[in-house]
């Protein structure tokens, strides 16, 4: 057997701070050896690959949501928990990861960076100002006090009162200068990968998210020479797009976005038109794709992968919803939801892409925890939240606000302990994982640690997933992430393989998930399961029976008496039609397990409400792998 009202506060300070402010290659996934320069001769490469597990989404103290909601973890902080070491949570006990990530990155909001944790830290320039020093006081204890200091500093944000010493941009500087630092004293190739990174985070027309996480290949020598781009200075994507590609054309570096949340944008994440209104360009389709590689699935605000009033035969797609409005809960408006989930995107940009020419919605797998503790946390028997007030130390943080509007509420319970991030890449170092999340070998985890393949092409058989499958998929084939052409009247065969999690739980299903344009235009959707464990058989509708559930809800443990330890599967497309655009990505299912909340129902001994779920089904979605006739 495995045995396996502060929260509102901060959300609506950072939404009212930001509110008021105003082609590629066509060998573009084919691998090539980094320039000597960079390359470490020390660290060992697999021209297989391996995977590499980490986080691209955390905050730490330093942003300002998270400061005020008590964080006071810094950079160096994340990544000694990262690296698996015992640190102290916000709350002042002892955290600990039972599995240490590969790779790891600390993305604090560049709006207002450092202004909290210096104005906590007691800085001589700030505490001059009276105003400041009695927020500096207050904050730290909780309560009512820090309530109260933390609305006045909201109202004076919106009525442009707030001392001028607070929004000075040295502290972003000296931030940022400190950030950089504290990634390149952590990084050691081979061992531990760091990445230089931080969140643009438009909160457009009133809490609609489009933010988005930027991720540099470089080091200290480039990325010093810039400050992160604000929403003080633009809102509009497009001018993200270009500073990006001003940053890469001055240092001769590289970088890219990752947007993530579209589930709370109110159909804003992937709208048909640019930020301002006007049409889509060939220009601002390429641009998005050329920096926009990666979209992030599961994070503690749920899931964005596919919603079940869309992908209505799709049963799995009912799970981690955050479907009830934006950022401030302002409620969708008929037909948002079609322009907010992956899947959607992923079909529309089969479309754009014959308007165009280039798809802008070409995005692979990507998932982060979105922490704002400073301290990655998606082990489910070991969670620790993801806010400071939302730590174990409360007993009660199932029932807390984390997210309030005027209608409605997000409780503790409906954060989710997802997710992070696997990358196929030939090492454990920057270059080399930067390189795989470009050409998209990567795959969303919403917190299993499973081992994960997929390759596409024309001639795969039995023989080549029973032998060195890494091998054949990359002799004959194209990974997650690749493109695949048309081959005559030939459908494409996908080889796909799942590896369960060491010390993990079994599997349930291995499943492609196929979107596609027809000849007028309008796309289509399939889930095919490939792969099960046991001797379940289809029903009349082809659906495959639930593969049970052995949780006792009495202990919060399960056993690994179901499901399969390893699935593998060749698959050909039984509805194949050569000359149509399509897309195809893998999602791989565990047996059920435990979720945070059962742990701490009984950790705890606490009477929970029948909503909350106890449950979970422990997820991967892989980048896809695109067909085109042409």
């Amino acid at each position: 057997m495995e045995r396996h009202r502060p929260c509102s506060t901060l959300i609506l300070a950072l939404l009212i701070l930001m509110i008021g402010c105003g082609n590629p290659s066509a060998n573009e996934n084919q691998v090539t050896a980094a320039p000597p320069s960079e390359q470490q001769s020390n660290v060992q490469s697999n021209p297989l690959r391996d995977v590499y597990f980490g986080d691209t989404h955390v905050h730490t103290g330093w942003s300002m949501d998270a400061g005020l909601d008590g964080a006071v973890k810094s950079p160096r902080d994340a990544y000694r928990y990262a690296l698996g070491e015992k640190v102290e949570a916000n709350s002042g006990i002892d955290v600990q990861l039972k599995y240490a990530y590969d790779w790891f990155m600390v993305t604090d909001h560049s709006d207002a960076m450092g202004v909290v944790n210096k104005m906590i830290e007691g800085n001589e320039e700030m505490m001059a100002v009276d105003v400041v020093k009695k927020w500096a006081e207050a904050i730290p204890k909780g309560g009512e006090e820090a309530a109260s200091a933390k609305s006045e500093l909201v109202r004076m944000q919106a009525n442009e009162e707030l001392p001028a010493i607070v929004m000075d941009p040295k502290w972003m500087k000296t931030a940022w200068e400190e950030t950089v630092d504290a990634a390149e004293e952590f990084n050691k190739p081979g061992e531990f990968t760091t990445f230089i990174a931080y969140e643009w985070t438009v909160n457009a027309d009133g809490g609609n998210n489009l933010h988005r996480n930027v991720i540099f290949r470089d080091g200290a020598d480039k990325t010093k020479n810039v400050l992160p781009l604000t929403t003080f200075e633009t809102q509009d994507p497009l001018k993200l797009w270009e500073w990006l590609q001003n940053y890469e054309n001055s240092t001769g570096g590289q970088v890219l976005a990752i947007p993530h949340n579209g589930n709370m944008s109110n159909g804003r994440m992937f709208e048909e038109q640019q930020f301002d209104g006007s049409p889509m360009t060939k220009e601002w389709a390429n641009l998005r794709n050329k920096y926009e590689r990666l979209y992030e699935l599961y994070q503690i605000k749920g899931q964005s992968e596919a919603h079940p009033s869309l992908s209505t035969t799709d049963e799995f797609a009912d799970y981690a919803l955050w479907d009830r409005g934006n950022l401030i809960l302002r409620p969708k408006k008929e037909g948002d939801l079609e322009y907010e989930y992956w899947r959607e995107a992923l079909k529309s940009g089969l479309r754009l892409e014959q308007e165009f020419g280039i798809n802008p919605f070409k995005y692979g797998a990507n998932a982060g925890t979105d922490t704002h503790t400073g301290l990655s946390s998606t082990e489910e028997d070991n969670y620790n939240g993801k806010f400071k007030t939302l730590e174990p130390t409360n007993h009660q943080r199932w029932n807390f606000p984390l997210l309030e509007g005027v209608n409605d509420n997000y409780m503790g319970w409906e954060q989710e302990a997802a997710g992070f991030m696997g990358v196929w890449a030939e090492s454990n170092t920057r270059e080399a994982i930067w390189d795989a999340m470009k050409r998209r070998e990567t795959y969303a985890s919403s917190g299993s640690r499973m081992k994960v393949r997929f390759f596409g092409g024309f001639d795969f058989t039995e023989e080549d997933l029973n032998g060195n499958l890494a091998q054949a998929g990359y002799d004959k084939g194209v990974p997650m992430g690749g493109d695949i052409s048309g081959s005559g009247n030939q459908s494409p065969i996908f080889m796909v393989s799942a590896l369960k999690a060491p010390n993990g739980a079994n599997l349930d299903r291995i499943q492609i998930i196929k979107g596609w344009l027809d000849v007028n235009g309008q796309t289509h959707e399939k889930v095919y399961d490939v792969i099960w464990s046991g001797d379940r058989k289809p029903d009349s509708n082809g659906k495959v029976p639930p593969v049970g559930n052995t949780v006792n809800l009495e202990t919060a443990e399960y056993t690994n008496t179901i499901g399969s330890a390893e699935l593998k599967a060749v698959f050909k497309d039984p509805d194949f039609d050569p000359s149509l655009s399509a897309v195809y990505y893998v999602r791989v299912l565990e047996i059920p397990t435990p979720r945070w909340t059962l742990y701490d129902k009984v950790r705890f001994n606490i009477e929970m409400d029948q909503n909350v779920p106890l449950v979970t089904q422990e997820r991967v979605a892989t980048s896809p792998i695109w067909y085109d006739p042409n």
